[in-house]
């Protein structure tokens, strides 16, 4: 079975191929994703009605949501150390959780200071989540389709997106704004409901249950074997991809609403109209990079989509666009800095053997990620002395230029069996 090619399985024609394990485990994983995403980019789509209501500053709103995905980085490595000790499964239902109940807490914060705080701290689900799912789907999809399935995963961001951006169009229309940001937070906790899912279908791998007896007898200290003579390279250029892909992103997700609100002056409606066009782009960019990845090999795709993802960027922010043009524009934004994400969980899974796979993925992706993270705090401060879109257009596409250099240096691993 490892052998099937993309060409025999079909664009979509993998996933009928799955065993029934694979899917739960991909849909399971998928909802998590998703469901992560539409608490994170809640917080985006209520920056213009925070900076109103609370009076902010535009590096008060970027330090808000800085934060929470600075402490996501503390949880997926701490995620990933539990996640090769008590299990993927168990430990992806904890962070689920997590994230949701401190997402609700968030609609009852008082001011400034509580909400970063409850932020914070829902940022530790949000970095644990990543770091046990895409260890369980690495494991329990077949070489062949590893690729696929995992960056299919990550499009479930968009499909996050997309809801938080639906929800918050209709509930910033329908209700007052010193309300709707209580609601749409509260809104947030909707995801502890896949728990139930995971834990009634969702068994855990078998690669996993394999090396049972392996770390049973191993050091405490075995995460940090990631930081070994033979592992560090991968771990700090992993880290390193991580960090401009997630920087990029982060930058354009985090302030695109804010920038087609107060730069671009649309209305609610046609802001979640724009935001809409832009998620299709960044859903089709996923799907379409998890086969690249496949077809082409990790590095290259990462290559490619890191050159569009500057070139898009700098497009949409720079050029004296009309309108109808930055409608047109989001499509290949979303697709390209939506897309580069795609292929981090299949190419982590593959650099680090099992005993510490999940550590080696938690740390990267999550160091990377809260080094990311200050890209957002940065482009807040820095646009109180230029434009807006020229701040996003320097830090996004600064941040994308470390990919092409970081994927240059990691190995190949493109159809490989994971190492044990």
């Amino acid at each position: 079975m490892d052998k099937i090619t993309q060409t025999d399985a079909g664009f979509f024609g993998w996933f009928g191929q799955l065993t029934v394990p694979e899917r739960k485990s991909f849909w399971a994983c998928f909802g998590g994703w998703a469901l992560d995403a539409m608490d994170v980019q809640i917080y985006a789509v209520l920056i213009p009605t925070l900076l109103s209501v609370w009076h902010l500053t535009k590096g008060q709103a970027g330090l808000l949501g800085t934060s929470a995905l600075i402490v996501s980085s503390i949880g997926g490595w701490a995620a990933g150390i539990l996640a090769d000790r008590f299990g993927r499964v168990r430990v992806l239902q904890i962070t689920i959780l997590w994230f949701a109940v401190f997402s609700l807490l968030a609609g009852f914060a008082q001011n400034y200071s509580q909400l970063i705080v409850v932020r914070s701290l829902q940022g530790l689900g949000f970095g644990g989540e990543w770091a046990a799912g895409a260890a369980l789907m690495a494991e329990t999809i077949r070489p062949a389709f590893r690729g696929r399935a995992v960056g299919s995963v990550a499009s479930g961001y968009s499909i996050g997106y997309g809801i938080a951006a639906l929800l918050g169009t209709i509930v910033l229309m329908v209700l007052p704004d010193t309300l709707a940001w209580r609601v749409l937070f509260a809104l947030g906790a909707l995801p502890a409901f896949l728990v139930y899912f995971v834990r009634q279908h969702v068994t855990e791998s078998e690669t996993f249950k394999a090396g049972a007896s392996t770390r049973k007898a191993a050091s405490s200290t075995q995460f940090l074997e990631i930081f070994s003579a033979n592992m560090l390279g991968r771990t700090v250029l992993g880290a390193m991809l991580t960090a401009g892909a997630l920087g990029g992103n982060y930058v354009m997700l985090t302030w695109l609403p804010t920038y087609l609100k107060t730069v671009q002056n649309l209305s609610v409606a046609n802001t979640g109209l724009y935001l809409f066009v832009n998620i299709v782009g960044s859903f089709a960019g996923h799907i379409t990079s998890a086969h690249l990845s496949d077809a082409l090999g990790r590095r290259h795709t990462f290559l490619l989509m890191a050159a569009a993802s500057i070139a898009s960027v700098l497009a949409y922010t720079l050029l004296p666009l009309n309108q109808p043009l930055v409608l047109l524009i989001g499509i290949p934004l979303g697709f390209f800095t939506s897309g580069i994400v795609t292929g981090i969980g299949a190419w982590f899974a593959e650099l680090f053997p099992t005993r510490i796979r999940g550590s080696g993925q938690g740390f990267t992706y999550n160091f990377g990620r809260g080094f990311g993270a200050v890209t957002p705090a940065f482009v807040g401060l820095v646009a109180a002395n230029m434009q807006l879109g020229a701040a996003m257009a320097i830090f996004a596409s600064s941040a994308y230029a470390l990919v092409i250099v970081a994927a240059f240096l990691l190995p190949e691993t493109r159809g490989k069996p994971l190492q044990d």
